[in-house]
Protein backbone atom coordinates (compact mmCIF):
# COMPACT_ATOMS: atom_id res chain seq x y z
CA UNK A 1 0.00 0.00 0.00
CA UNK A 2 2.84 2.39 0.72
CA UNK A 3 3.85 2.32 -2.94
CA UNK A 4 0.54 3.69 -4.20
CA UNK A 5 1.04 7.28 -3.00
CA UNK A 6 4.64 7.07 -4.26
CA UNK A 7 3.57 6.09 -7.79
CA UNK A 8 0.85 8.73 -7.78
CA UNK A 9 3.32 11.32 -6.52
CA UNK A 10 5.73 10.58 -9.39
CA UNK A 11 2.96 10.65 -11.99
CA UNK A 12 1.63 14.00 -10.76
CA UNK A 13 5.07 15.57 -10.74
CA UNK A 14 5.65 14.38 -14.33
CA UNK A 15 2.35 16.01 -15.30
CA UNK A 16 3.34 19.26 -13.62
CA UNK A 17 6.52 19.38 -15.66
CA UNK A 18 4.91 18.59 -19.02
CA UNK A 19 1.29 19.79 -19.06
CA UNK A 20 0.08 23.40 -19.51
CA UNK A 21 -2.08 24.60 -16.62
CA UNK A 22 -5.76 25.10 -17.48
CA UNK A 23 -7.92 27.63 -15.71
CA UNK A 24 -9.64 26.26 -12.62
CA UNK A 25 -13.17 27.48 -11.98
CA UNK A 26 -14.87 27.54 -8.60
CA UNK A 27 -17.66 25.16 -9.57
CA UNK A 28 -15.29 22.44 -10.80
CA UNK A 29 -13.08 22.60 -7.72
CA UNK A 30 -16.06 22.53 -5.39
CA UNK A 31 -17.49 19.53 -7.18
CA UNK A 32 -14.25 17.59 -6.93
CA UNK A 33 -13.83 18.22 -3.21
CA UNK A 34 -17.32 18.27 -1.80
CA UNK A 35 -19.79 16.89 -4.31
CA UNK A 36 -19.08 13.29 -5.38
CA UNK A 37 -20.51 12.39 -8.80
CA UNK A 38 -22.16 9.35 -7.23
CA UNK A 39 -24.43 10.60 -4.41
CA UNK A 40 -23.96 7.27 -2.65
CA UNK A 41 -20.17 7.61 -2.58
CA UNK A 42 -18.57 8.39 0.74
CA UNK A 43 -17.10 11.90 0.33
CA UNK A 44 -13.99 10.94 2.28
CA UNK A 45 -13.19 8.26 -0.31
CA UNK A 46 -12.54 11.10 -2.78
CA UNK A 47 -10.58 13.24 -0.34
CA UNK A 48 -8.30 10.60 1.24
CA UNK A 49 -6.02 9.98 -1.79
CA UNK A 50 -5.41 13.72 -2.08
CA UNK A 51 -4.75 13.96 1.65
CA UNK A 52 -2.22 11.14 1.34
CA UNK A 53 -0.57 12.92 -1.59
CA UNK A 54 -0.34 16.18 0.41
CA UNK A 55 1.19 14.33 3.34
CA UNK A 56 3.82 12.73 1.13
CA UNK A 57 4.63 16.07 -0.50
CA UNK A 58 5.09 17.60 2.95
CA UNK A 59 7.23 14.71 4.22
CA UNK A 60 9.52 14.78 1.20
CA UNK A 61 9.90 18.56 1.29
CA UNK A 62 10.65 18.61 5.02
CA UNK A 63 13.19 15.80 4.57
CA UNK A 64 14.99 18.04 2.06
CA UNK A 65 15.08 20.86 4.61
CA UNK A 66 12.32 22.87 2.89
CA UNK A 67 9.43 23.29 5.32
CA UNK A 68 7.10 25.15 2.96
CA UNK A 69 8.02 24.42 -0.65
CA UNK A 70 5.42 21.68 -0.97
CA UNK A 71 2.48 24.11 -0.80
CA UNK A 72 3.07 25.51 -4.28
CA UNK A 73 3.57 22.00 -5.72
CA UNK A 74 0.23 20.94 -4.26
CA UNK A 75 -1.66 24.02 -5.44
CA UNK A 76 -0.07 23.76 -8.89
CA UNK A 77 -1.25 20.15 -9.14
CA UNK A 78 -4.75 21.26 -8.15
CA UNK A 79 -4.60 23.99 -10.80
CA UNK A 80 -4.14 21.26 -13.38
CA UNK A 81 -7.04 19.27 -11.94
CA UNK A 82 -4.72 16.37 -11.07
CA UNK A 83 -5.53 16.53 -7.35
CA UNK A 84 -7.77 18.54 -5.06
CA UNK A 85 -6.77 20.53 -1.98
CA UNK A 86 -7.91 18.40 0.99
CA UNK A 87 -8.72 21.38 3.21
CA UNK A 88 -10.47 23.53 0.58
CA UNK A 89 -14.22 23.63 1.33
CA UNK A 90 -14.93 26.73 -0.80
CA UNK A 91 -16.80 28.42 2.03
CA UNK A 92 -15.64 30.20 5.20
CA UNK A 93 -14.74 27.89 8.08
CA UNK A 94 -17.85 27.71 10.32
CA UNK A 95 -15.86 28.10 13.54
CA UNK A 96 -14.30 31.27 12.13
CA UNK A 97 -17.74 32.66 11.36
CA UNK A 98 -18.99 31.97 14.89
CA UNK A 99 -15.79 33.29 16.50
CA UNK A 100 -16.13 36.59 14.63
CA UNK A 101 -19.91 36.92 15.05
CA UNK A 102 -19.53 39.96 17.31
CA UNK A 103 -16.44 41.41 15.66
CA UNK A 104 -17.09 44.14 13.16
CA UNK A 105 -14.89 47.11 12.58
CA UNK A 106 -13.06 49.46 10.29
CA UNK A 107 -9.54 48.46 11.31
CA UNK A 108 -6.96 46.45 9.37
CA UNK A 109 -7.10 42.64 9.31
CA UNK A 110 -4.78 39.99 7.91
CA UNK A 111 -5.59 36.37 7.10
CA UNK A 112 -2.63 33.98 7.23
CA UNK A 113 -2.35 31.10 4.76
CA UNK A 114 -5.50 32.24 2.98
CA UNK A 115 -5.56 29.54 0.28
CA UNK A 116 -8.48 30.14 -2.07
CA UNK A 117 -9.76 33.14 -0.09
CA UNK A 118 -13.04 32.13 1.55
CA UNK A 119 -12.06 33.08 5.10
CA UNK A 120 -10.55 36.35 3.90
CA UNK A 121 -13.74 37.29 2.08
CA UNK A 122 -15.74 36.70 5.26
CA UNK A 123 -13.38 38.86 7.31
CA UNK A 124 -13.65 41.66 4.74
CA UNK A 125 -17.45 41.39 4.81
CA UNK A 126 -17.34 42.41 8.49
CA UNK A 127 -15.91 45.80 7.56
CA UNK A 128 -12.18 45.23 7.98
CA UNK A 129 -9.65 46.46 5.46
CA UNK A 130 -8.24 43.02 4.76
CA UNK A 131 -4.93 41.66 3.54
CA UNK A 132 -4.72 37.92 2.85
CA UNK A 133 -1.58 36.03 1.96
CA UNK A 134 -0.33 32.60 1.06
CA UNK A 135 3.11 31.26 0.18
CA UNK A 136 1.66 29.68 -2.98
CA UNK A 137 1.41 32.04 -5.97
CA UNK A 138 -1.06 29.61 -7.54
CA UNK A 139 -3.35 29.80 -4.50
CA UNK A 140 -3.27 33.60 -4.61
CA UNK A 141 -3.97 33.68 -8.35
CA UNK A 142 -6.94 31.35 -7.84
CA UNK A 143 -8.33 33.50 -5.02
CA UNK A 144 -8.07 36.60 -7.20
CA UNK A 145 -9.79 34.79 -10.05
CA UNK A 146 -12.59 33.53 -7.82
CA UNK A 147 -13.25 36.98 -6.33
CA UNK A 148 -12.50 39.47 -9.11
CA UNK A 149 -14.35 42.35 -7.40
CA UNK A 150 -13.03 41.66 -3.92
CA UNK A 151 -11.87 44.39 -1.56
CA UNK A 152 -9.30 41.97 -0.14
CA UNK A 153 -5.68 42.60 -1.06
CA UNK A 154 -4.32 39.14 -1.94
CA UNK A 155 -0.53 38.83 -1.66
CA UNK A 156 2.04 36.08 -2.14
CA UNK A 157 4.19 36.11 1.01
CA UNK A 158 6.02 33.82 3.41
CA UNK A 159 4.84 33.75 7.02
CA UNK A 160 8.38 32.92 8.13
CA UNK A 161 9.67 36.12 6.50
CA UNK A 162 6.81 38.63 6.24
CA UNK A 163 7.23 42.18 4.89
CA UNK A 164 8.58 44.57 7.51
CA UNK A 165 5.65 46.92 6.87
CA UNK A 166 3.32 44.26 8.30
CA UNK A 167 4.97 44.20 11.73
CA UNK A 168 2.54 45.44 14.41
CA UNK A 169 0.25 46.68 11.64
CA UNK A 170 -3.03 44.76 12.05
CA UNK A 171 -5.95 45.19 14.43
CA UNK A 172 -7.16 41.65 13.74
CA UNK A 173 -4.93 38.70 12.83
CA UNK A 174 -6.51 35.41 11.73
CA UNK A 175 -4.51 32.17 11.94
CA UNK A 176 -6.55 29.07 11.07
CA UNK A 177 -4.78 25.72 10.48
CA UNK A 178 -1.47 27.11 9.17
CA UNK A 179 0.92 26.56 12.07
CA UNK A 180 -0.24 22.96 12.47
CA UNK A 181 1.31 21.98 9.11
CA UNK A 182 4.74 23.24 10.18
CA UNK A 183 7.21 21.40 12.39
CA UNK A 184 10.25 22.04 14.56
CA UNK A 185 11.99 25.38 14.29
CA UNK A 186 9.64 26.51 11.52
CA UNK A 187 6.66 26.09 13.86
CA UNK A 188 8.30 28.12 16.62
CA UNK A 189 9.31 30.79 14.13
CA UNK A 190 5.78 30.92 12.73
CA UNK A 191 4.32 31.51 16.21
CA UNK A 192 6.70 34.44 16.69
CA UNK A 193 5.93 35.90 13.26
CA UNK A 194 2.17 35.65 13.78
CA UNK A 195 2.46 37.46 17.10
CA UNK A 196 4.53 40.21 15.49
CA UNK A 197 1.71 41.07 13.08
CA UNK A 198 -0.64 42.18 15.86
CA UNK A 199 -0.83 45.95 16.34
CA UNK A 200 -0.79 47.44 19.85
CA UNK A 201 -4.26 46.81 21.26
CA UNK A 202 -5.02 44.43 18.37
CA UNK A 203 -6.33 40.87 18.60
CA UNK A 204 -5.27 37.47 17.32
CA UNK A 205 -7.56 34.49 16.70
CA UNK A 206 -5.92 31.07 16.45
CA UNK A 207 -7.78 27.87 15.52
CA UNK A 208 -5.72 24.68 15.39
CA UNK A 209 -5.77 20.98 16.11
CA UNK A 210 -5.14 20.06 19.74
CA UNK A 211 -3.35 17.21 21.49
CA UNK A 212 -1.76 16.30 24.81
CA UNK A 213 2.00 16.54 25.15
CA UNK A 214 2.40 12.76 25.39
CA UNK A 215 -0.02 11.97 22.54
CA UNK A 216 1.26 10.51 19.29
CA UNK A 217 1.80 13.44 16.91
CA UNK A 218 0.18 11.38 14.15
CA UNK A 219 0.24 12.46 10.51
CA UNK A 220 0.24 15.93 9.00
CA UNK A 221 -1.45 18.17 10.10
CA UNK A 222 0.27 17.90 13.47
CA UNK A 223 -1.92 19.19 16.34
CA UNK A 224 -0.59 21.75 18.82
CA UNK A 225 -0.04 21.07 22.51
CA UNK A 226 -1.28 23.46 25.18
CA UNK A 227 2.30 24.59 25.66
CA UNK A 228 2.48 25.48 21.96
CA UNK A 229 -0.83 27.36 21.91
CA UNK A 230 0.22 29.25 25.05
CA UNK A 231 3.60 30.10 23.49
CA UNK A 232 2.01 33.13 21.81
CA UNK A 233 2.20 34.67 25.29
CA UNK A 234 5.99 34.19 25.20
CA UNK A 235 5.97 36.52 22.18
CA UNK A 236 4.43 39.46 24.00
CA UNK A 237 0.72 38.69 23.62
CA UNK A 238 -1.83 38.23 26.40
CA UNK A 239 -4.29 35.32 26.33
CA UNK A 240 -7.95 36.30 26.58
CA UNK A 241 -9.34 32.78 26.21
CA UNK A 242 -8.11 29.32 25.21
CA UNK A 243 -10.93 26.90 24.48
CA UNK A 244 -10.33 23.16 24.09
CA UNK A 245 -13.26 21.76 22.10
CA UNK A 246 -14.30 18.95 19.74
CA UNK A 247 -15.56 19.42 16.18
CA UNK A 248 -17.59 16.67 14.55
CA UNK A 249 -16.02 16.31 11.11
CA UNK A 250 -16.82 13.83 8.33
CA UNK A 251 -13.91 11.65 9.44
CA UNK A 252 -15.07 11.74 13.08
CA UNK A 253 -14.48 13.89 16.17
CA UNK A 254 -11.52 16.29 15.95
CA UNK A 255 -10.10 18.00 19.02
CA UNK A 256 -9.14 21.66 18.47
CA UNK A 257 -8.05 24.88 20.11
CA UNK A 258 -9.81 28.20 19.66
CA UNK A 259 -7.73 30.91 21.28
CA UNK A 260 -7.99 34.69 21.47
CA UNK A 261 -4.99 36.87 22.33
CA UNK A 262 -4.36 40.59 22.36
CA UNK A 263 -1.30 42.81 22.23
CA UNK A 264 -0.85 45.38 24.99
CA UNK A 265 -1.82 48.90 23.93
CA UNK A 266 0.82 51.53 23.48
CA UNK A 267 1.82 53.19 26.78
Amino acid sequence: MASVPTRRFARILRNLCSTPSPSVGRSRMRHEVAEPADPGMNAMSRVDPDRAFARQLAADSIARGDETGWFETLYAAAEQGTVTIPWADFSPFPRLISALARHTGTGRAIVIGCGFGDDAEHVASLGFTTVAFDISPTAIATAQRRFPHSTVRYVTADLLSPPETWIAAFDLVIEVFTIQVLTGAARSQAVARVAQLVAPGGRLLVIAGARELDDDTGRMPWPLTRQEIESFCDCGLIADSIDDYVDNERQGPVRRWKAWFHAPPRP
